[in-house]
């Protein structure tokens, strides 16, 4: 793959970082600013030859900033590109159907994604997630309300579903 771009905005979550292929599709996200901390997750057939930085990624930049500031569907028109074996991929776009404010537990994600029995995987999906925030990973929790894990850590995820709440 040719260059890729990178922004960094301050949220009232922490810092957030957006790698963007050339065409405007999200590969990496995350609420760091340490770029070789989000880069490993992108598979590496996607994986950029290099990261130039820039103040802004127009419509992705727009897009995290007013979700910040209430526009829970805002995400939802940001292209991602994720690649992975046909479970995760279509559990990946199962996570986009999770509404704001309708968190699901990992046993329903996993019935939403076609296999109920499968919560490991389902979790799996989360945790391998590159594009966090444009596919709401931290919409999923526990049975009975626990958080479970996030990467960004449980601040964050706190935040996230407070906000959406």
């Amino acid at each position: 793959m040719s260059v890729a771009h990178s922004s960094t905005v301050d949220t009232p979550a922490g810092p957030f970082t957006a790698v963007v292929a050339p065409d405007g599709a999200v590969l990496a996200s995350g609420w760091t600013a340490d770029l070789d901390l989000l880069t490993p997750q992108v598979h590496a057939s996607l994986r950029p030859s290099s990261i130039e930085p820039r103040p802004d990624l127009g419509a992705v930049t727009k897009a995290v900033q007013a979700y910040h500031e209430g526009d829970l569907e805002v995400i939802d028109s940001i292209e991602v590109r994720q690649r992975s074996g046909p479970f995760l991929q279509h559990a990946w776009d199962v996570l986009r159907t999770v509404r704001a404010g309708e968190p699901v537990t990992y046993s329903e994600y996993a019935s939403l994604s076609g296999r109920p029995a499968a919560v490991r995987a389902a979790a799996s999906a989360c945790a391998r997630n590159s594009v966090a925030l444009f596919v709401p990973c931290h919409r999923v929790i526990r049975i009975g309300g626990d958080m479970g894990g996030f990467r960004w850590g449980l601040d964050v995820k706190r935040w996230l579903l407070s906000h959406e709440s």
